[in-house]
C-alpha cells in the first residue's frame, strides 16, 4: 500500500487548500456542471485473451479507500499500443474480467480528504494510470480513481483530447532521463531531481525489482549533463516526442534516427521535437556510421521506443570502438519485455564514464560492451512513492502552463466506450503514425 512519508506530510500541511486555491486554480481548467455520482456505470471489460472488449453497464464505480485517492468522471482516453498487444499477445493481465486504460483526461467528482492536496472537485485533471493491477484506476470506464500525487492539472491552453495522450509518454521519458540518465531538471521551472530524491529514501520503501536500478543503475560521475549527445532511435514516436522536449530544456544534444521518408519533414519542421540531428532508420549499419562519425564517438545515452532490434544497433552507436565484436550478429536480442538488471556501480571509477542505453521493450542479453550499461524504465515510482509522483505531477502541470511541454498530435478520434475496439483494430493495422487516436467519452 501506498503511505506518505511523515515528513512529507508534515511539510505539506502548512499550506490549506483554501490557502492555496486562487493563485493555484486561476489557470487551469474546471467544470462548474453537476458533479453528482450515479449509482453505476458502463466500463469496457475483456473477458478473454484474443478476444474484443465488450460494453458492461450497470458495473460497479470504483471506490476511495485512501485520503489521497480521488474519483474522476473519465472525459477522454488514449488510445495506446499496449491496449491491444496486452490481450493478444497474453501479457500484463493480471485477471479476468480485466479493464484496460493507461491514460485519460477526467473531472474530478470526489476531491481527496487529505489536507495537503493541490486538487478540488470540478478541476480537469490529466492521469497517467501506470498501475496497471488496480482496476480501479484503468481508464476504460466511466469513472475511475487516480491518487492526489499522480493527478495533473490541465491549463487552459491544451485540449482534453491533447491531455490524454500526454501523461504515459511524460511519466516514461521523464523517469528515463531522470533516473536511468540522472538528468537533474531542477534549474527547470524548480523541476526535480529524481537520483538525489530517490537515493534519499529509505531504500526499504522501494519495490524490489526496480531498487536495483534506481540506487546503482548510474554512477554520479556519470550522469548525463548539458552538451551531452542522446540518441533516440525510433524519434517518432510519442514517448519520444516528450522526452526530446524534456532532454533540450536541459541542453542535451539529441539524435533521431526515425524513417525520413515517413517522418523526416514533420520532425525537422516542427520546432520542439527538432533534433540537432535527423538520421534515417533505413540502412541501420549506415545509420550507426553516421551517429559515430557526426558525434565523433562521445555519444553516451541512448533511449530506444522500438524493440529489441532496433536496441541492438543502438548498442552499437554507443559502445566504444574498441568494445564492439567484429561480427555484429553476435548482438543476440532478448525475445522478452523482461530486461536485464544493470550492473552494480564500479568500486573504481574508470577513465571513461560507462554509455547508458534504455530501452522500453527489449535489449540486447549477450556480448554486452563492458562500457555500456543497459537500463529499464522505473514506471512503479510514479504510482509507489509520493514524493516522486507528486514532484513530476506538479512539475508537468507547470511545463504545459509556461508552454515548455507540448503533447503529442491527436491524429483521429473514435466515439465513447464502444468506439474504442474500432480504434484498437486501426492500431492493430498500423495505421496511425505521428500521434495517437483518442476516445472522447464526453
Amino acid at each position: 500500500m501506498v503511505q506518505w512519508p511523515a515528513k512529507w506530510r508534515r511539510r505539506s500541511v502548512a499550506i490549506t487548500p483554501a490557502e492555496a486555491a486562487p493563485a493555484a486554480t486561476a489557470d487551469y481548467q474546471r467544470r462548474s456542471e453537476e458533479l453528482s455520482v450515479p449509482d453505476s456505470q458502463s466500463a469496457l471489460l475483456l473477458h478473454a485473451i484474443r478476444t474484443p472488449y465488450e460494453i458492461k453497464s450497470g458495473h460497479t464505480i470504483p471506490s476511495i479507500q485512501h485520503d489521497h485517492e480521488l474519483l474522476i468522471r473519465v472525459n477522454s482516453v488514449g488510445l495506446n499500443p499496449i491496449d491491444w498487444k496486452a490481450p493478444d499477445f497474453n501479457f500484463g493481465i493480471p485477471e479476468l474480467p480485466y479493464i484496460s486504460g493507461r491514460e485519460l483526461v477526467g473531472t474530478i467528482v470526489k476531491a481527496p480528504t487529505a489536507p495537503n492536496s493541490r486538487l478540488r472537485n470540478g478541476d480537469v485533471v490529466v492521469v497517467p494510470s501506470t498501475d496497471y493491477r488496480d482496476l480501479r484506476k484503468a481508464a476504460f470506464q466511466e469513472y475511475t480513481i487516480a491518487s492526489s500525487f499522480n493527478s495533473i492539472r490541465l491549463p487552459h491552453s491544451i485540449s482534453p483530447e491533447q491531455g490524454s495522450i500526454l501523461g504515459v509518454a511524460f511519466v516514461s521519458a521523464i523517469l528515463a532521463l531522470g533516473i536511468n540518465m540522472g538528468v537533474d531538471f531542477s534549474a527547470i521551472e524548480d523541476g526535480p531531481d529524481l537520483l538525489t530524491i530517490v537515493r534519499s529514501i529509505d531504500p526499504s520503501r522501494l519495490p524490489d525489482d526496480i531498487r536495483k536500478e534506481c540506487l546503482e543503475g548510474i554512477a554520479p560521475e556519470e550522469r548525463a549533463k548539458k552538451g551531452d549527445f542522446l540518441v533516440v532511435w525510433g524519434g517518432s514516436s510519442t514517448c519520444a516526442h516528450t522526452l526530446k522536449q524534456l532532454a533540450r530544456l536541459v541542453g542535451l544534444r539529441i539524435v533521431s534516427v526515425v524513417d525520413t521518408a515517413k517522418h523526416g519533414l514533420r520532425l525537422s519542421s516542427t520546432e520542439p521535437v527538432r533534433p540537432d540531428l535527423l538520421v534515417d532508420a533505413h540502412d541501420p549499419e549506415r545509420a550507426i556510421a553516421v551517429i559515430r562519425s557526426a558525434t565523433k564517438n562521445a555519444a553516451r545515452f541512448g533511449f530506444d521506443t522500438q524493440g529489441k532490434d532496433s536496441a541492438a544497433h543502438l548498442l552499437r552507436a554507443l559502445a566504444s570502438k574498441t568494445a564492439l565484436p567484429d561480427d555484429a550478429s553476435t548482438f543476440d536480442v532478448a525475445k522478452t519485455v523482461r530486461l536485464p538488471t544493470p550492473p552494480s556501480t564500479p568500486h573504481e571509477t574508470s577513465a571513461t564514464p560507462r554509455s547508458h542505453l534504455v530501452g522500453l521493450t527489449g535489449v540486447p542479453k549477450t556480448n554486452i560492451p563492458e562500457d555500456v550499461a543497459l537500463h529499464n524504465v522505473p514506471i512503479k515510482l510514479f504510482h509507489e512513492i509520493p514524493e516522486v509522483g507528486e514532484a513530476l505531477s506538479a512539475w508537468c502541470e507547470r511545463l504545459l502552463l509556461k508552454g515548455l511541454l507540448v503533447p503529442p498530435d491527436v491524429v483521429g478520434t473514435v466515439e465513447g466506450l464502444e468506439g474504442i475496439n474500432e480504434g484498437l483494430d486501426r492500431l492493430r493495422r498500423r495505421e496511425v503514425s505521428g500521434g495517437r487516436l483518442v476516445a472522447v467519452l464526453r
